[in-house]
């Protein structure tokens, strides 16, 4: 009697007395008339190229290697331990009728296991594996396409794997892992080496065009982006100085604004002093034309009224040109700004069409025109902004002073009005200076000159304006007027005709007098009357 203890890889078979077929156990008493045998459960690789041929009748050589061992894991009806001492009638599985209980180390134990001693001597495990590895494998290939094993290589190995386990399950052994390699070619095929190559030149061949286009894109896009560059940083320029133009031309005409507002303000508080000292003369002079001669008061108004008369007719003859001068002025600016605004645009233009082209046919060459154009654009940007800069001041202190002059001329027209005791006054001395009511009175002579008006004067009958011997009107029935209508047409005919010289129809209007009267003269001389 002795016990016994195995290895972790290792588990002890027991057969013998008490023992109705074999224990599988890592350790265990043995008793007299009981045998022991240790066997290992250590995994084995099974390599193997195996000679296969595909439905296409394709031979090629299978390099597979197979994980084996015993299945550790499926233990059956022994599953939940070892009973020494088993009940038939009791607590079994459904391998419970079966010789092996369905234990899968029960089965490689009873099968193939070897004791620990022979194992490194016998070669009959190995033989019935490949064998079986042998056979399934080239079953299943068999019934494949070489296709279908280069492109559901996942599926082969599955099947594989499927088919063996299957195989193996008898023996209580358990496939832990399949590996297929590089298929090879048989001997005297060039099936797997044909492909290669052919794989290996396309592969080339498009790796040359993909670094040949890679370099194309990198040189245009390059290129490109130098171009976009120098066009942006003109184009920026440019807006950059046209808007400092803008900000110039709005912060000259705030100053002029802020210069016409003092000038208004300096003119009311003037016009309010002299308004208040006109005020105090006219008291004074009031109290004065109490004790002076009427004579006296009238003439100092007249020569006053004079010299007001003049002024203000002056005043609005000069305001009126300044007015029209102005205009001109800004006309013309704006002219100028709208016409360069263009220019610079079109050769903005010019340039990125020149170099667009100039890109496409030759990198070598745009990329120096583009750099000649784009330092042509910002030399004629930059000269263009300063003419506008120096156009826009120029511009600026001439409608200054022209400003200037038209708030004297209106200081002065506005001095005169008040002497001639308002706008009117005013109005009426340039217009007696100016000699306007002498033209006036030319224009309408000369508008009614040479006329020679006819005037026709005609009633429709003897009812016309007539009244009784009693001195009450006549009285007219109802077709009176139906017939002063018709009577009032031939004469209206008659001297529209006389004084336009147009005969309307006759059919529409009647027929005129003197055309009834020549007809009758015609009609009695045929008749001989």
């Amino acid at each position: 009697m002795s016990y016994k203890v195995a290895a972790p890889d290792e588990y002890l078979a027991v057969t013998g007395m008490n023992i109705r077929n074999v224990l599988i156990t890592k350790a265990a008493w043995v008793w007299p008339f009981q045998r022991c045998t240790r066997f290992s459960v250590q995994p084995h690789d099974y390599a193997m190229n195996l000679q296969a041929m595909t439905k296409e009748k394709l031979q090629f050589i299978l390099p597979v290697v197979f994980t084996i061992g015993p299945d550790v894991n499926n233990r059956g009806a022994n599953s939940r331990g070892p009973k020494v001492h088993t009940d038939p009638q009791a607590g079994e599985s459904n391998h419970s009728h079966d010789e092996d209980r369905g234990d899968a180390l029960m089965k490689y134990a009873m099968l193939l296991a070897e004791s620990t001693a022979q194992k490194n001597s016998s070669q009959y495990l190995e033989n019935i594996v490949k064998g079986l590895i042998e056979g399934e494998t080239r079953v299943l290939v068999s019934s494949m396409t070489m296709e279908e094993i280069f492109t559901e290589r996942e599926e082969f190995k599955r099947r594989i794997f499927q088919n063996i386990q299957t195989e193996l399950d008898p023996f209580g052994l358990k496939v832990y892992n399949a590996n297929v390699r590089e298929l090879k070619d048989a001997a005297g095929s060039t099936y797997f080496q044909s492909l290669s190559q052919k794989a290996h030149e396309g592969a080339t061949n498009q790796a040359r065009i993909d670094v040949a286009e890679a370099q194309l894109r990198g040189n245009v896009g390059e290129a490109e982006r130098h171009g976009q560059q120098e066009r942006s940083i003109a184009k920026i320029n440019a807006e950059t100085a046209v808007q400092k133009t803008d900000r110039d031309v709005e912060r000259a005409a705030a100053e002029a604004n802020l210069a016409t507002q003092k000038s208004v303000l300096s003119r009311d508080v003037e016009i309010a002093r002299i308004q208040a000292t006109r005020a105090t003369e006219s008291r004074d002079e009031d109290l004065k034309k109490e004790v002076q001669m009427k004579r006296a008061a009238a003439e100092l108004e007249r020569l006053r009224a004079v010299d007001v008369v003049k002024a203000t007719i002056a005043r609005e003859s000069k305001q009126q040109a300044a007015d029209a001068k102005a205009y001109e002025v800004e006309a013309e600016a704006r002219a100028n700004y709208e016409k360069q605004n263009k220019a610079t645009d079109a050769t903005a233009y010019k340039t990125k069409v020149d170099a667009e082209t100039q890109a496409s046919a030759d990198y070598s060459r745009i990329t120096k025109s583009t750099d000649a154009a784009a330092y042509k654009t910002k030399m004629d940007a930059d000269a263009w902004s300063h003419a506008a800069i120096k156009n826009a001041e120029a511009n600026l202190q001439k409608k200054l002073k022209e400003a200037e002059g038209m708030v004297a001329m209106a200081d002065a027209y506005a001095k005169m009005s008040q002497a001639f005791g308002g706008p009117s006054g005013l109005l009426q001395y340039m217009m007696i200076e100016k000699g306007t009511y002498v033209e006036l009175a030319k224009a309408n002579a000369t508008a009614v000159h040479g006329m020679q008006p006819k005037i026709s004067v005609w009633n429709t009958g003897s009812e016309a304006g007539s009244t009784r011997p009693d001195g009450q009107g006549s009285g007219q029935d109802s077709a009176a007027t139906l017939r002063n209508v018709y009577q009032l047409l031939p004469p209206l005919m008659s001297t529209i005709h006389d004084q336009t010289g147009i005969t309307l129809p006759e059919w529409q209007f009647g027929r005129m007098p003197n055309e009834v009267a020549r007809r009758d003269v015609n009609n009695s001389k045929v008749n001989g009357k």
